[in-house]
């Protein structure tokens, strides 16, 4: 079930994808990449989400936080392992990771009203109460910051929830 697929073995739709990200990662391909290859749209379409949420506002900590939640509540255990690693490249502070490995309350006020946004936007279907609008725009972020807390949530829940679909490890 799920082949990982190469370079050579990859639909032809996939294909050029496969071998960017290889290059990319030093001529490895990785595991959920191969087995995500089986669908060049899916495959494709997060690529792109991807790299239009890397290129929001949101400041890189913020956008690791709102993966690391969605990662951690979905179990997908290989974007954890990829975004423990994002964090400590990104110089995140120990207590930090470990936080958002756990699930538990992040202690860096702003980091945890993104992290709190985040799991009112998934817990709410995005009705996140007035409140909870409010206390993110109080820690500095923007209506537009809002919005991309969305655009994160729903990349990494199609990332979390075909990978577990592939077992991608």
């Amino acid at each position: 079930m799920f082949d990982a697929h190469t370079v050579e073995t990859a639909p032809e739709a996939s294909r050029q994808t496969v071998e960017n990200v290889a290059a990319s990662w030093g001529g490895t391909v990785p595991d959920a990449v191969a087995r995500l290859a089986t669908s060049p749209e899916l495959l494709n379409g997060f690529l792109s989400l991807s790299a239009a949420f890397e290129g929001c506002t949101l400041d890189p900590l913020s956008r690791e936080t709102v993966i690391m939640t969605v990662a951690v509540r979905n179990e997908c255990h290989v974007c954890i392992a990829i975004h423990t690693g994002k964090l400590r490249k990104l110089g995140a502070a120990a207590e930090l990771i470990a936080a958002l490995r756990e699930g538990t309350a992040v202690a860096d006020e702003r980091l945890a009203a993104v992290q709190e946004f985040t799991l009112a936007a998934l817990d709410t279907a995005g009705a996140v109460p007035d409140e909870g609008i409010k206390a993110l725009l109080g820690h500095g972020y923007t209506e537009r910051n809002a919005l991309e807390v969305v655009l994160g949530i729903g990349t990494y829940t199609m990332s979390t929830l075909a990978n577990r679909l592939v077992r991608a490890t």
